[in-house]
């Protein structure tokens, strides 16, 4: 259809850790029949793989090499009649699935590390430009509007308040059966927040032509409805 990558349409939508981004893209991406990508999940790939493989998250030229190699492929699967979502994302590490162990602190915290690495970044950029097929792509992370695509047709920037953001992940552990503490998780993410915005490469920020979405009194519906009625306008 496109005989160019560059000509592949991308709506990139960027945002702290906690905003929503993950949720609203999968929703958007359905929608809209495109491929997605989840930038957030390859950092916290090789996080994952860094520490299952006993490399020192300070070792950045051992993290950068062990992410050139990162075999890794996402997928949305369909999920039978009447779940929550009609499809969900499937990541696959090495061929083999990965879960729930990809999305704990221990694992956001050392992706957050990685993730602040030059060598790391510089490794999966063209990695992340490579999901740049036909029909189009839906973007998340932190500076897929900004560095990754920059020349996107449309850029998003999903926020809400540290508090809020606390909460909803506070509410994710516990519905999940996981103990959790409040006042810990909020300190988690204000220095995540602060890591992610004060790293010299890449560093967390809306686009200049970013719109700025704040998602603290939002729902999953009202977001995505914003999400697309932007699209609307501008593909």
């Amino acid at each position: 259809m496109q005989n160019s990558p560059d000509s592949v349409p991308v709506l990139t939508v960027d945002g702290p850790s906690g905003s929503g981004k993950g949720t609203i893209v999968q929703r958007v991406a359905q929608k809209l029949g495109w491929h997605m990508l989840d930038s957030g999940a390859l950092y916290r790939l090789v996080a994952f793989g860094a520490l299952k493989n006993g490399l020192s998250l300070q070792d950045e030229a051992a993290i950068a090499d062990y992410a050139v190699h990162l075999d890794v492929e996402f997928r949305l699967q369909d999920m039978p009649a009447g779940a929550p979502n009609p499809q969900e994302l499937q990541i696959m590490l090495e061929g083999k699935p990965v879960g729930p162990e990809l999305r704990t602190e221990e694992t956001g915290n050392a992706a957050s590390i990685v993730a602040a690495m030059p060598e790391v970044r510089e490794a999966l950029l063209q990695r992340q430009r490579d999901f740049r097929q036909p029909p189009g792509l839906v973007a998340d992370g932190r500076d897929m509007g900004t560095t990754v695509f920059p020349d996107a047709q449309v850029k998003v920037f999903l926020t809400a308040s540290a508090e809020e953001r606390a909460r909803r992940r506070y509410k994710q552990l516990i519905d999940k059966g996981i103990s959790a503490n409040l006042a810990a998780l909020l300190r988690d993410i204000n220095e995540r927040d602060e890591r992610d915005s004060q790293r010299s490469v890449s560093p967390l920020k809306p686009a200049a032509d970013a719109v700025i979405i704040d998602t603290s009194d939002l729902s999953i519906d009202q977001v995505v409805e914003q999400v697309l009625a932007i699209c609307k306008d501008r593909f």
